[in-house]
């Protein structure tokens, strides 16, 4: 593997909120261990292939789409970092209806926003 391919190489993180705690983090330990399996699977194949292993929703917002027994469940992304490398998990939630909830969708976008106004003040506070 060349030396940028592994300097570029996708990661996950997880949104936290300016108080520190972690939703999706929260979220993933709040549910049996083989249902947080699945779903570390699917996040695994989309850190390997990309977003063309998770499903787009709206905008900047992807989902991460995996099922144990009966249930479903996502975790909504985005992309992030100057080459996309960052995926930022941003929700998590058990799926109950057909469609993704719109709310769903508009938390993670308030979140991403929320972050990305967060790191430009921590930016801007390091250039003295």
């Amino acid at each position: 593997m060349s030396d940028d391919k592994v300097k570029h190489q996708r990661q996950w993180r997880d949104y936290h909120t300016e108080s520190g705690s972690r939703p999706v983090k929260d979220f993933l330990f709040s549910l049996p261990s083989p249902a947080r399996a699945a779903i570390l699977v699917e996040m695994g194949r989309v850190r390997e292939c990309g977003v063309k292993g998770a499903r787009h929703l709206r905008g900047e917002i992807y989902e991460v789409r995996a099922a144990y027994n009966t249930n479903s469940y996502r975790i909504l992304f985005a992309r992030e970092g100057h080459f996309k490398q960052v995926l930022l998990s941003l929700v998590g939630f058990h799926k109950k209806t057909q469609e993704t909830p719109q709310s769903e969708i508009q938390l993670a976008e308030r979140r991403l926003a929320e972050w990305r106004r967060r790191k430009r003040i921590k930016h801007s506070n390091q250039e003295c």
